[in-house]
């Protein structure tokens, strides 16, 4: 007899940027708390606002109290049982307070955030995830038959079908839930190259990255140590392509140092510390607006071939493996 294996629910994302991260899968025993807390949430605010009726409708006309109170509580209900997945995942980084709790989220299937759309698919659909019905008088016949229990059976099924864990609203939307990292795994890189801080400095003190791409410059500088310079480069180039344009740098720039100046930057820089010591990129820009300034010609054609960020090679050999 063969021997049993576990599960794998690791699952490789790529990303437009060309950069593979490895998300683990949120599977049934992780989404069932989290959707009996949001159950839970739910009704929690649907019985504060009858309370908020009952008080307030006492307060103005007693007699209007009944009716007013059952129709404003059915169409609270309506609203809270079918927009507040939608609007908790859309405003939320694909978070309800439920899936916050357990430590999940919903993304797409590119490893993006999950937008309105999405999110309002994938929750409509889930009253079919939520099938077969199943009613309480089954199981006791003492109870009135309006009682009934979703199974999930559907849902639970085409989760254990799937290679991303999808129900079906999850196939319908193109979305997948994930095990959240609420902190970095990867440690702090220490950058002992002077060339690099002192590049950072020529990013506008105001520019901030996103969440993916923090995260794309930590991966990379962890792992940019086992590439050899020419691949450091062909990877780097797709990364950085947006920044040179975007904030003029030279076209001839070393694209693995401005990501690792990048990283610098975003990691490890102090917004209130003094300016760095340029040292051999003193007298030197990056930029294409100061290229041809008058009056730093002389100054360019003499520190050029020192100042100009050459490729940083490893710190071993046996790393360019």
């Amino acid at each position: 007899m063969a021997a049993s294996q576990a599960i794998d629910t690791t699952i490789a994302v790529v990303t437009p940027e060309n950069i593979a991260f490895d998300y683990q899968l949120a599977g049934p025993f992780r989404r069932l708390p989290a959707y009996l807390i949001d159950v839970a949430v739910r009704w929690l605010m649907i019985a504060i606002f009858v309370v908020a009726i009952f008080l307030t409708g006492a307060l103005i006309d007693i007699r209007l109290l009944g009716p007013f109170a059952i129709a404003a509580a059915l169409i609270f209900y309506f609203a809270i049982s079918w927009f507040y997945g939608t609007l908790m995942e859309t405003y939320y980084n694909g978070r309800t307070i439920g899936k916050w709790a357990v430590g999940i989220r919903a993304i797409d299937v590119e490893g993006r955030p999950i937008t309105g759309k999405r999110a309002f698919l994938r929750n409509l659909l889930r009253i079919a995830d939520l099938a077969p019905i199943a009613a309480m008088s089954t199981f006791a016949e003492d109870v009135p038959p309006a009682f009934i229990i979703p199974t999930g059976m559907v849902g639970l099924a085409t989760m254990l079908v799937t290679r991303r864990m999808q129900r079906l609203g999850d196939l319908a939307a193109g979305t997948m839930v994930i095990v959240d990292e609420r902190a970095w795994k990867l440690p702090i890189a220490k950058v002992d190259d002077p060339r690099v801080p002192a590049l950072a400095s020529f990013f506008p003190g105001d520019y901030r990255v996103s969440r993916s791409m923090a995260r794309t410059l930590a991966i990379y500088t962890e792992r940019r140590h086992y590439l050899t310079p020419a691949r450091r480069r062909e990877v780097a180039r797709h990364l950085t392509t947006s920044l040179i344009e975007r904030f003029e740098f030279r076209s001839d720039i070393d694209p693995d140092l401005l990501m690792y100046a990048l990283y610098y930057k975003t990691f490890l820089a102090d917004a209130s510390a003094d300016l760095p010591d340029l040292g051999p990129l003193a007298g030197y820009s990056p930029l294409r607006r100061d290229s041809n300034k008058p009056g730093k010609n002389a100054d360019l054609q003499s520190t050029t071939a020192t100042a100009t960020p050459p490729p940083i090679q490893p710190d071993s050999p046996e790393m360019t493996q």
